[in-house]
């Protein structure tokens, strides 16, 4: 009796663990591996293509994920098609390259070139970049070309051409229209042919009789009021796809000469942006020297086009650039005359690029980043977003919570995507977790029951 006893109570025990060592296979941590983190290992880290060391090369602009392989032709009878939301990779040297567009009538379009001169390379000042858009009997739009032009230090550039949506406009109907972009060089500028980042975005048509048509009357204000705060640290991108996210504060970073870095701020509706960057003493070489434009602050809107640039000279020791107060963020500034209102048309992010120039290194330590000191305010609003037919989160537009996070941790884009990829993971995870554990409720219930059946037949 006793040995059926013990037979009677192990078989559940036995079938329990075997129940057991079966939902192993189905645990999260056995079937499931969280993502690692993002590729800067935090908000203070480094960008993707960070600098291995002080003597190091300089980091290299990183491309969008997934940005596709284009090459434009010189006529539009053989233009490759650009569609809206996708990036593209291609070159351009000296010349003029064109694309294809399918658009509708019903919302505006922005086509973004950011032209990426290679380390070592040559431009003169005033070479510049330009994008236009054109009807297809070679017509251009309104507001065309958007032009930018290069300084004193081959720097990433960006411009754009647009299709505005405005009454009794130009470039109104559905069809097929044309994007040109032009590389303008001096004789004794670099030649060869550079990478090129293409982007269409599309920003929806606004509700039917809701949107303003009359330009406001505001301009940027002379001079923000920034923060005075300890600076925490932040560690630029090298380009608008890692550009570092940023809110209200005061942030450090380091700069080498010739280097760029990218940080983004969400800016919603109403809301007003104040910058100031500050370079300290560097490590001299030379008892004297003297760069122009020795530091540069740009501003660029969410569609990557200019919104405003101040630069200053720098002699190794101190310097300082702040830009005007923007305008407030609002659909109306598209059709204002002042041209650093204009761009200031969608909330969204905008881009702050900020360049330690190149001669710098004639009198300074090349391989000893310059303290870099940002000070960043925003004020006003959030107000009442414009009533759009469609949302203006998928077209990479307006602000969300999710922004307001990215930059409250300071994450560049594919982190705040590592970062939603790892919640999502979670969730699965709490799920299975919440399966798994009914299912093993069930097993132990089970055991139990047989257990009590046990005893009653003993």
């Amino acid at each position: 009796m006793d040995r059926v006893r013990h037979g009677r109570r192990t078989a559940p025990a036995g079938a329990a663990a075997l129940g057991l060592l079966a939902l192993s296979a189905w645990l999260p941590g056995a079937a499931y591996a969280v993502p690692a983190a993002g590729p800067t290992g935090g908000p203070t880290g480094g960008s993707p293509a960070a600098v291995s060391g002080p003597g190091g090369a300089l980091p290299e602009y990183r491309p969008a994920d997934g940005a596709e392989p284009v090459r434009g032709a010189p006529s539009t009878a053989d233009a490759p098609l650009l569609e809206a939301g996708t990036p593209y990779e291609d070159t351009l040297a000296p010349g003029e390259r064109v694309y294809r567009l399918g658009l509708d009538d019903a919302s505006t379009v922005y086509v973004s070139a950011v032209l990426r001169p290679p380390a070592g390379a040559k431009a003169g000042y005033g070479d510049d970049l330009e994008v236009e858009v054109m009807t297809s009997g070679g017509r251009a739009c309104p507001g065309n070309p958007g032009r930018a032009s290069f300084g004193h230090d081959p720097v990433p550039l960006g411009a754009v051409g647009q299709r505005r949506l405005a009454e009794d406009a130009e470039c109104q109907g559905a069809g097929t229209y044309y994007a040109k972009v032009t590389r303008t060089a001096g004789k004794d500028s670099d030649r060869a042919a550079w990478p090129v980042e293409l982007l269409v975005m599309r920003e929806p048509a606004p509700a039917a009789g809701t949107a303003p048509a009359a330009a406001p009357s505001v301009r940027p204000s002379a001079s923000p009021a920034l923060p005075g705060t300890d600076p925490v640290a932040r560690t630029g991108g090298t380009g608008f796809n890692d550009a570092r996210a940023l809110g209200p504060g005061v942030w450090r970073d380091g700069l080498r000469p010739g280097q760029t870095r990218f940080y983004r701020v969400p800016l919603d509706w109403g809301q007003q942006l104040g910058i100031g960057a500050e370079v300290a003493k560097a490590r001299m070489t030379k008892d004297y020297g003297s760069a122009p434009d020795g530091l540069t602050v740009a501003l660029y809107s969410p569609y990557r086009g200019p919104v405003d640039a101040e630069g200053t000279s720098y002699d190794g020791r101190q310097a300082a650039v702040t830009l005007p107060k923007t305008a407030p963020v609002a659909y109306e500034n598209r059709f204002s005359s002042v041209r650093e209102v204009e761009p200031v048309r969608v909330a969204g992010w905008y881009y702050i690029a900020v360049t330690l120039g190149g001669k710098v290194g004639e009198f300074t330590e090349d391989a000893t980043p310059v303290p870099l000191t940002l000070r960043m305010d925003v004020t006003g609003g959030p107000v009442k977003a414009p009533a759009y037919k469609e949302g203006l989160a998928a077209a990479g537009f307006g602000v969300g919570a999710a922004d307001r996070a990215a930059a409250k941790e300071g994450l560049t884009a594919p982190e705040a995507a590592a970062a939603r990829d790892d919640a999502s993971a979670m969730r699965v995870v709490a799920g299975a977790g919440f399966g798994t554990g009914a299912v093993l409720l069930l097993v132990l219930g089970g055991w139990i029951l047989l257990a009590r059946r046990g005893r009653a037949a003993s």
